[in-house]
């Protein structure tokens, strides 16, 4: 009906253009003839990419109040305890404790020098008393694509809703949901990598986020707790960081991503420039593809998940020679493919399975880490360093000069690796 609606206007519009006598009133007839027009085709491609479901999606989005969130103003310098009560006192916690919270945060990383906008999502047991008022939620970082915005995760993909569904229907487990400004503007594509000469988007994403959101809120620590994904170009931030980053992330779902990196999209002007410039090894590390082919076989990678529109054969080809790569070094990989091509439509019907599969897995190692076994191995491992660590200072002290044999080894794994062997024992 609006599409035909659009047409009538046009042909209406076009038809008072050709009768009219006087030559303002055609001009106007013409400029007025030009609305429905462009507007037939923008809704035109919205139906295909069926990228907003409603018209209240779209008119948020534009004006940018597109995910009703609490602002909290967020520095790397502000103590957990102080954010907390910031959180207690803008939002009402009885709405909290039914639907979760949405944060909207300016964080600021310190190594990369990057201030970006990032939505948080709290889960309603995030407010619940008892069992999760101590528990550390597993967290997600979410990657939207290009052109996109990090907000697109709620107003488009309702993943906040999606999730909270899902849990109460026993088919996911409470997560916190990260979703950071990826790239620093609509017309700016960095495809999360350290620009050479620009911004270290890597950095920020990798390190300086998860690091900042562990210590402000009730999260894990990046590790065993933490996991990444994203659709699109997303898709290859999610598959790339992971690879570069296997002691942050343990889990990766990869939406319709791709796994070469293309030219970075600046703007001011805009312009396409090679992100590595012209550093081959540095290319070759950043491309999963050649990632999978060169890491040592004792390295950890994450698990991963990747999903795919049936109708894009590029998206499919893409997924099914990377799973063909991750299954050399874990037989079990998750490749989802659905009805849909590079849409959004395609990635709302693959967010659910991608979301019941890592928190499901995320709250599993997150267990396994917390278990009264593992926690004894721990201390034991701790105990065991501090000894050797007296041992070698006494060492240190017995000689008049050069180095001590062993004085550089670590004594410990990090946790997030011994919390994979107890998985693999158990």
């Amino acid at each position: 009906m609006f599409f035909l609606v659009l047409v009538v206007l046009f042909a209406g519009l076009m038809w008072w253009m050709l009768t009219a006598r006087r030559v303002v009133i055609r001009i106007i007839a013409a400029f007025l003839a030009f609305l429905p027009a462009m507007t037939f085709g923008i809704a035109a491609v919205n139906r295909y990419y069926d990228y907003y479901q409603n018209w209240g999606s779209a008119v948020a989005d534009f004006t940018s109040q597109g995910a009703p969130a609490t602002t909290v103003s967020a520095t790397s310098g502000r103590p957990a305890a102080g954010f907390s009560q910031l959180i207690s006192q803008d939002a009402n916690l009885s709405i909290a404790r039914r639907y979760g919270l949405t944060l909207r945060m300016r964080i600021h990383g310190r190594s990369s020098d990057i201030t970006r906008t990032v939505f948080v999502f709290l889960p309603p047991q995030y407010f619940w008393a008892g069992f999760y008022q101590k528990y550390r939620f597993p967290a997600i970082e979410l990657l939207h694509g290009f052109p996109g915005q990090p907000q697109d995760w709620i107003t488009v993909l309702g993943v906040n809703t999606m999730l909270d569904s899902l849990i109460r229907e026993h088919h996911a487990q409470p997560a916190v949901l990260v979703m950071p400004d990826a790239n620093g503007g609509r017309g700016i594509s960095l495809q999360c990598l350290n620009q050479a000469r620009g911004p270290q988007d890597a950095t920020y994403l990798a390190r300086n986020l998860p690091d900042y959101i562990s210590r402000a809120l009730r999260v894990q620590a990046p590790g065993t707790g933490w996991g990444i994904a994203g659709y699109s170009e997303g898709g290859f931030c999610a598959a790339n960081l992971s690879l570069q980053h296997g002691r942050v992330f343990s889990y990766a779902g990869v939406l319709s991503g791709y796994f070469r990196p293309d030219d970075n999209q600046l703007a001011h002007p805009a312009r396409l420039v090679s992100p590595f410039g012209g550093r081959r090894r540095a290319a070759a590390a950043n491309t999963p593809l050649d990632e999978l082919r060169s890491l040592p076989l004792g390295r950890p990678i994450p698990q991963f998940w990747l999903g795919a529109g049936l109708q894009n054969v590029q998206d499919v080809q893409a997924a099914q020679n990377f799973g063909q790569l991750v299954q050399l070094r874990q037989p079990a990989v998750t490749l989802r493919l659905v009805p849909g091509g590079h849409t959004m439509r395609t990635w709302r019907t693959l967010l659910p399975p991608m979301l019941r599969w890592m928190t499901g897995g995320l709250t599993s190692e997150v267990a396994q880490y917390d278990s009264p076994a593992a926690q004894a191995r721990r201390a034991a491992q701790a105990a065991a360093a501090a000894a050797a660590a007296a041992v070698s200072k006494t060492q240190l002290l017995g000689q008049s000069a050069g180095p001590v044999p062993g004085a550089d080894r670590r004594p410990h794994d990090q946790p997030h690796d011994q919390a994979r062997r107890d998985r693999k024992l158990t």
